[in-house]
């Protein structure tokens, strides 16, 4: 799996920087999301889901990687 960040679709609500701290932060500048890790392990796919259901604007996703 992979995960993907749209910095210009980020409202920096925070919500994925408070749910999975280790994957993901804030920007210093505007809050958006900054991604600390785009492959994490498969034992994080249940975090990384609410991470993504509970994103206001969408900017985060994940997606099947093919290349693993």
């Amino acid at each position: 799996m992979r995960i993907t960040a749209d910095r210009e679709a980020c409202c920096a609500a925070g919500q994925c920087a408070l749910i999975a701290p280790d994957l993901f932060d804030q920007s210093d500048e505007d809050g958006t999301v900054v991604l600390l890790d785009a492959r994490p392990e498969a034992v994080r796919l249940d975090t990384l889901r609410d991470v993504v259901s509970r994103c206001p604007t969408g900017a985060i996703r994940l997606e099947d990687d093919p290349g693993a």
